[in-house]
């Protein structure tokens, strides 16, 4: 597995990879979550590319981009040992060298939720997908659903740009209590850690309620809120949201369309998100 550190040498030892190329995007701190995406584009692919980048630009400045979680040792190894041919892993003065001002915004589709929770992040999501796109040129790219908003995001810039990528969405990975898996939960105490799957608890609590044939969007979002006001970790809920599952606009009812509830919410400092899709 070779390791690379700049654009010029990615991209022209990609143009002479075999393809189809698959490349899965990271930020690094890698879990189950990830190895799932790069299990999935070891099989579809005849080589895998992935990259392990903490992009600044989707970060808000009282985020928490200093203590974001960074092991890259470790990482190295976990993509090695998943048949892994080539990982990028520049410093931000490579993506973002000086005089770097090109951005992309991102429409609609980015307007609610974390877009409006987290103003520019998905100017910086796009952007750096862009790039590592054009640095790579990939034939498959590979997303988890935790992530749900980014992946419409970056299925929205994908076609509207021509970026020629398939988009492959992978399910959410959880831990046997339901937590989604993420970077961020190595940051919980145990005491969060253990009132951390209220979350999914509460999307569940929605989605079992359109089970029994509710449509309305605020009834499912009270029946998510009352679960996670049960909790007294959950420090500030960002929203609870019913949306469009593929363009991300709000619903006022549940029709034949695809629905997304989504929950952006604070145990302790770490903030959580996750979603459930009701088909």
């Amino acid at each position: 597995m070779k390791v690379i550190k700049t654009c010029a040498e990615m991209s022209a030892l990609c143009q002479a990879a075999e393809r189809p190329l698959g490349l899965v995007p990271t930020m690094g701190a890698l879990h189950e979550g990830h190895l799932s995406l790069t299990r999935q584009a070891r099989a579809d692919n005849a080589a895998l590319a992935a990259s392990i980048f903490v992009n600044p630009t989707q970060f808000g400045p009282h985020e928490d981009f200093g203590s974001y979680p960074r092991r890259l040792e470790r990482d190295l190894e976990l993509l090695a040992a998943q048949g892994t041919d080539v990982v990028f892993a520049p410093p931000p003065e490579e993506i973002y060298p000086a005089g770097f001002d090109t951005w992309i915004e991102p429409g609609a589709v980015a307007e609610g939720m974390e877009g409006a929770a987290r103003p520019g992040h998905f100017r910086g999501v796009a952007t750096v997908v862009a790039k590592l796109f054009g640095i790579t040129r990939p034939n498959r790219a590979y997303f988890g659903q935790k992530d749900g908003q980014q992946v419409a995001v970056i299925r929205k810039i994908t076609t509207d740009l021509n970026l020629a990528v398939n988009i492959i969405t992978m399910p959410t990975i959880r831990e046997p209590d339901g937590l989604a898996q993420s970077s961020r939960n190595a940051n919980l105490t145990p005491e969060q850690r253990t009132a951390a799957p209220v979350v999914y608890r509460a999307l569940r609590a929605a989605e079992s309620l359109w089970h029994t044939g509710e449509r309305d969007a605020g009834r499912l979002q009270a029946a998510a809120r009352a679960v996670l006001q049960s909790e007294p970790l959950v420090e500030s809920v960002d929203y609870v949201s019913v949306v469009d599952a593929d363009t991300m606009a709000a619903v006022d009812a549940v029709s034949n369309q695809p629905a997304m509830v989504a929950i952006a919410a604070r145990v302790g400092s770490v903030r959580l998100i996750d979603n459930v899709v009701l088909v």
